[in-house]
């Protein structure tokens, strides 16, 4: 199954799609608002699309703890779409009270681990929906780190009792910028765990590889997407284009080589 994040901007020519595109990610802190605007337009996705919500706020990698009407939010938005599953991102964005404006990397430490795994479990208290947990960029590997990353990601996997939503664009541009072999990343974690993938493209600026959102995918990141649908057990893909949108023929393209390569291996 291949589908898109949802993005207001394209709302009209969705439906037109609407038989191109397989299900809807949303990002869940986006409906948080009970206006009857938003609720309304959810609703209208939820009848026509199966959503997934996407969150961008639960700190997972707090040690504080997180945030608990965060998580009710959530839940209530997960309660009214009734998802397969919903997901996060593998990072902290709060600090002693501060919420940071962007997702930062945790060290991998053993006890990154258990806060992990304490907070997903203060989590199943509310929502019983399966979470999966998202792969992100980053600058540098934060010095404390006890273990590499595939080693860190695979113990959250395993302790922590949940699946994995792997960004192929994450991926490509971490291997680009730190130079390791992404082939040898995709043996090293629990590709049985890997439910979902992102894709978008990339840009590169004096050297370093960015996720602006805003660019069609690149013929590296097809290749990436390609061998990694062909050595995990993957079951869905989502199109992530938040900026510069172009006319939704254009993105509906994108969706057809991604659905083409799924095909050639799970079907």
């Amino acid at each position: 199954m291949v589908g898109i994040g949802f993005r207001p901007q394209f709302k009209a020519e969705l439906f037109l799609y609407a038989e191109e595109v397989d299900f809807l990610e949303i990002t869940a802190d986006h409906f948080f608002t009970k206006s009857k605007e938003k609720r309304d337009e959810l609703m209208t996705l939820k009848n026509h699309f199966t959503l997934i919500p996407h969150g961008l706020n639960t700190s997972l990698g707090s040690a504080e703890g997180i945030d608990e009407k965060y998580v009710e939010k959530i839940a209530e938005i997960i309660d009214l779409v009734n998802p397969p599953y919903w997901s996060e991102h593998l990072c902290f964005t709060k600090a002693g009270g501060i919420e940071l404006g962007h997702l930062a990397a945790v060290p991998f430490t053993n006890q990154m681990v258990d806060v992990f795994c304490k907070n997903i479990e203060t989590i199943r208290k509310t929502i019983k929906i399966p979470l999966i947990l998202e792969n992100i960029t980053y600058n540098f590997v934060v010095p404390s780190s006890e273990m590499s990353e595939t080693a860190f990601i695979t113990k959250v996997v395993k302790d922590a009792q949940i699946g994995l939503l792997l960004d192929i664009t994450n991926l490509f541009i971490n291997a680009k910028n730190h130079h390791f072999d992404y082939k040898q990343f995709l043996k090293e974690i629990p590709t049985d765990k890997i439910v979902q993938f992102h894709f978008v493209g990339a840009f590169q600026k004096n050297g370093i590889w960015y996720d602006g959102h805003a660019h069609a995918v690149n013929d590296e990141i097809w290749e990436v997407l390609d061998y990694a649908t062909a050595h995990t057990d993957v079951k869905t893909m989502i199109l992530e284009r938040d900026e510069a949108i172009p006319n939704f023929k254009e993105l509906t393209n994108e969706l057809k080589i991604a659905r083409d390569i799924f095909k050639k291996y799970k079907t």
